[in-house]
């Protein structure tokens, strides 16, 4: 059993980084298991509660189906597993994974506590155990980037994604515009991390891990043919605020 959003939600286990940020799994999980307790509040302080019209607008362009399964990889505290959840009807079952245990269990206490019914795995996303073709969408919100090997995450997706199902990739990215690209880069390399660290009192620096990891992450074009790559079609890229962050949605081929 196990969770979402501003560093970003963990969600792997294995494979080494072959870039220059760390993303091996002992630094991940560790990572996000030492800022589990005050992860919530960190990210509505860092976004301002932006981050929650992020997630509703992912779920208005890809809904749940009317009967079947939405799979949350990479769900972190569970809030965009939890959004699909109090949206769907009784007939669609919702599923968050997240590798990391101590995330995943503010999500169940947050499920408990609303009485939305989610099921939490706890699972590395480069291994997923579920059968093939067994969800109807899949969504990952602020978590592909910690994957290790991208490739073999956005692969697993496909993998348990139906054909002609639908997938929501929700991830932080860089504004083109040069003024607000500047201004952006200024506060994400110096104002976020030092505040970050501060509010959630963690000795591993996640938030300097996570104005790197953005930074080096494959955006535009460049993500849209990995998704392909991975056996998805369609690919269709919406920024959000200013292009902070950007709402990749893809089809499965059939």
């Amino acid at each position: 059993m196990p969770t979402d959003s501003a560093p970003d939600a963990p969600c792997h286990a294995t494979a080494p980084s072959h870039a220059g940020v760390d993303k091996s799994g002992d630094r991940v999980q560790g990572m996000f298991a030492e800022i589990a307790p005050r992860y919530d509040l960190v990210n509505r302080i860092l976004s301002g509660g932006i981050d929650v019209w992020w997630r509703h607008v992912t779920l208005k362009r890809v809904p749940p189906p009317a009967t079947g399964a939405v799979l949350d990889v990479c769900t972190g505290t569970g809030d965009l597993a939890l959004t699909y959840a109090r949206a769907a009807g009784p007939g669609v079952r919702t599923v968050g994974s997240d590798f990391c245990r101590p995330m995943l269990d503010r999500g169940v206490e947050k499920s408990r506590r609303s009485g939305v019914p989610v099921e939490w795995v706890e699972a590395d996303a480069m291994n997923l155990p579920f059968p093939a073709a067994s969800f109807d969408v899949v969504t990952v919100a602020f978590g592909l980037r910690n994957i290790a090997d991208t490739n073999r995450g956005l692969a697993e997706m496909a993998r348990v994604c139906r054909p002609g199902g639908r997938l929501a990739i929700l991830e932080f990215s860089l504004p083109r515009n040069a003024v607000i690209r500047g201004f952006y880069l200024w506060y994400f390399r110096n104002v976020l991390p030092w505040l970050g660290n501060a509010v959630a009192r963690n000795s591993s620096d996640a938030y300097t891990y996570l104005n790197q990891s953005v930074e080096e992450f494959p955006s535009g074009e460049a993500l849209a043919t990995l998704v392909k790559r991975a056996g998805f079609a369609t690919v269709e890229m919406r920024p959000l605020t200013f292009g902070i962050a950007t709402l990749t949605i893809a089809t499965k081929a059939a």
